[in-house]
């Protein structure tokens, strides 16, 4: 077999492969078997036509089409390798000769990986926020914990912001009550705006018995956006009531005997987010300075199918929430053309990162442990609520484990940028990120305490 590669572009390269006939023989006399096994002919049992029989009764054509149909792939596959081609996606083949007995010669088109360099990740310098806590913000989070065990209690006096009142709604349109725009025993936080336009304003200075009219546009219903007059009327008054912050408090909230363990606890905790938060941070920070370091050309084909999945994904999400892309687009203040310049824009830097992040684990050799690559599908089970054996399964069956497996590759190359590069924090200080440590959630709950591993198109070579 000859094969010639020809660089169409930096991402596109063109095969051109001959092959000599005698190296098609294992499939002409598969083909023939196959034809044997599904053509009837009289003196002869199922599946044993001679090959002349066959050729008289059929035609040769046919079993060349059916050899050459599964010699190609083969074929295709054997040249990449030998050439070190890394193709992305199917081929564009053409058959280009046919000499029966002789010759047979394709090409095939194929995408493939630009070539480029890293630059020494060392050099790569990016700032941080910085890690630490301050008294503000442990007692912040204390408040924030007394909020949880808060109570109401009523009072005598006009309502102010903050209050919580329980109301009765009445909506009328032209004097005519609306069935299906009437409440009572509403609790409702004065001054939250989540309600009506104009019910807070209506609320202010309100007491206990009192009620009011304004007018409101209404929200849904068979009279959704007409004006109706709406009649409030105030049930009880009450504020929030927060526990103090003493040893009971710390008791019944924690498991810890005084408020001085529990307010030493926050501040490490906090401390341990911020930290797992300022890694994260120098994660991405880093990946974007990195991007910005590299001009690389990017195959179109593969743009073209990342921004149209993120398309198909955004459709998705709104046939759930039975929502129009219409609807979708005024309530982002958006058109048309900017979400799909958003969508462009979005998929070429997802290609480019990938593209990076994999040139960064093949040089630095970077591997995927099959421990990592469990505790990966074990999260994404646990996230979309199936069993991990359950997810295992069908990804194996529809051949996603090596996207998978790309997926952690990526995540354990970008831990490796952020080891590598110069982090630093707002005041100056080194950061440093180790490539192993686990990542943290910033945002999860502070009596959480689990590890979690972050995970782009899957190439086919």
């Amino acid at each position: 077999m000859k094969t010639d590669v020809e660089e169409l572009s930096p991402t596109r390269v063109k095969l051109t492969i001959e092959v000599p006939f005698e190296e098609l023989k294992k499939n002409l006399d598969q083909a023939y078997r196959e034809v044997a096994r599904q053509v009837r002919v009289p003196g002869f049992r199922p599946g044993k036509v001679p090959p002349r029989v066959i050729d008289q009764r059929i035609g040769r054509g046919a079993v060349l089409e059916q050899a050459i149909n599964d010699a190609v792939p083969q074929l295709y596959s054997k040249a990449v390798a030998e050439n070190e081609v890394v193709p992305l996606g199917q081929p564009d083949v053409e058959v280009t000769k046919l000499d029966d007995g002789k010759e047979l010669a394709f090409t095939a088109e194929v995408d493939v990986r630009p070539k480029f360099d890293l630059p020494d990740l060392e050099t790569v310098s990016v700032t941080v926020e910085n890690a630490e806590v301050s008294p503000d913000q442990v007692e912040e989070y204390l408040r924030a914990l007394r909020e949880r065990f808060a109570s109401l209690k009523t009072v005598d006096r006009a309502a102010e912001t903050g209050d919580f009142v329980s109301i009765d709604l009445a909506a009328s349109v032209d004097g005519n009550p609306v069935e299906d725009a009437q409440a009572t025993g509403v609790s409702y936080e004065v001054g939250s705006d989540s309600m009506l336009d104009g019910l807070d304003e209506a609320l202010a200075g309100m007491t206990a018995g009192e009620s009011k009219t304004f007018t409101a546009e209404l929200a849904g219903g068979k009279h959704e956006g007409m004006a109706a007059d709406v009649q409030v009327t105030v049930n009880t008054v009450k504020v929030k009531e927060l526990p103090a912050l003493d040893d009971d408090f710390a008791q019944a909230a924690s498991e810890f005997d005084t408020v001085g363990e529990l307010r030493a606890s926050t501040r490490k905790q906090l401390e341990t987010m911020r930290k797992a938060g300022q890694a994260g941070q120098a994660r991405e920070r880093a990946l974007t300075a990195l991007l910005e370091q590299i001009d690389i050309p990017l195959p179109e084909r593969i743009v073209r199918a990342e921004a149209e999945q993120r398309r198909e994904s955004l459709q998705s999400q709104l046939d759930r929430a039975n929502l129009t892309m219409k609807a979708y687009l005024e309530q982002s203040d958006q058109t048309r053309a900017q979400l799909e310049a958003s969508f462009e824009e979005e998929a070429r830097r997802s290609v480019k990162m990938q593209f990076i992040l994999d040139k960064l684990a093949a040089d630095e050799d970077v591997k995927v442990t099959p421990e990592e690559l469990s505790a990966y599908v074990t999260e994404q089970a646990y996230r979309i609520g199936v069993a991990p054996d359950q997810l295992a399964k069908q990804l194996s069956d529809n051949g996603q484990l090596g996207m998978v497996a790309g997926d952690v590759l990526r995540s354990n190359a970008l831990r490796l940028l952020a080891e590598k590069a110069r982090i630093v924090d707002e005041a100056g200080r080194p950061v440093y990120v180790k490539a192993d440590e686990p990542e943290i959630d910033p945002d999860a709950d502070l009596d959480e305490d689990e590890d979690e591993d972050e995970g782009g198109f899957d190439d086919e070579a």
